[in-house]
């Protein structure tokens, strides 16, 4: 099991600050974490977007202008609007369908968590990740692990946004990995040495002229398995003001893949009312 570290915190806006404090508890960690009482080999999928638990290493780095450009598509300037969000995350892939539910509080970073264990029985559990390191074993090894994979399948273009450790390169007007087509190439890649559950990682978002990723190709850096995950980037949503991927489908290491998200809905500050992704 992973064994939880503290970085130290710099040069942060408050909204970077909700999602550093998410990275500090995670940051240093040497393997990937066990979520096998979640769901079935759903250590797979896992840590695909591990990258929350890396300590940036240059807050001024240069970056090209339409990484902000996605981001701000996907509702960067309202994303401080938002008191709750709410969605439901869910695999299937040979031997494995699992779903995982939550609620998560951005400004507070309080987490609930839904789902069941690899017997089928319910687990249900509230936490605050300020805290994480007085919660249970289960808790810090198996379900924070899992909100960190999951809320990066629903906000990555934000996280690639304020992941500065990355280096982010615009390649210009590629051909689309699947199907006809072409896209601008956005590449994301994480450094070796920065630590981490999966070092060396790199994106590959191939992005429309309306900003929109249309398609994306993972490339683990590390030996652990997938090695390549290629997924479209569909069934847009509006939940509020955040645009939301909800349907990704393709191939992990060959083996058909199907991610999808459901039942998302946000609270914005000031109402007690959930506006449903339409």
């Amino acid at each position: 099991m992973t064994q939880l570290a503290h970085t130290t915190e710099s040069h942060i806006t408050p909204i970077e600050k909700v999602l550093y404090t998410a990275k500090a508890h995670t940051a240093g960690a040497k393997g990937r974490p066990s979520i096998t009482k979640l769901g079935s080999s759903t250590t797979i999928f896992c840590l695909l977007f591990g990258v929350w638990v890396l300590a940036p290493s240059s807050w001024a780095q240069k970056r090209p202008p339409i990484l902000e450009q996605i981001a701000k598509t996907y509702g960067l300037d309202s994303f401080g609007k938002i008191d709750a969000i709410r969605y439901t995350w869910s695999a299937q892939f040979p031997g494995v369908n699992v779903s995982h539910s939550w609620v998560w509080e951005p400004k507070t970073n309080k987490v609930s968590y839904e789902g069941k264990d690899k017997d089928g029985k319910p687990v249900k559990v509230t936490y605050m990740r300020s805290k994480l390191s007085s919660q249970t074993d289960a808790v810090k090894n198996e379900v924070d692990p899992a909100f960190i994979n999951d809320n990066y399948w629903l906000l990555f273009p934000f996280h690639a946004y304020w992941d500065t450790s990355a280096t982010v390169t615009d390649q210009g007007m590629h051909k689309l990995p699947v199907g006809n087509g072409s896209a601008e190439l956005v590449v994301v890649k994480y450094p070796a040495e920065a630590g981490g559950y999966t070092p060396g990682d790199t994106w590959e978002l191939y992005v429309g002229k309306d900003n929109r990723v249309e398609q994306f190709v993972y490339h683990r850096g590390g030996p652990k398995k997938p090695s390549l995950v290629i997924a479209t980037w569909a069934g847009y949503k509006k939940a509020g003001p955040l645009l939301i991927s909800t349907e990704h489908r393709g191939t992990a290491d060959v083996k058909p893949l199907h991610i999808f998200l459901s039942d998302v809905s946000v609270k914005l500050t000031g109402s007690d009312t959930w506006m449903k992704a339409q």
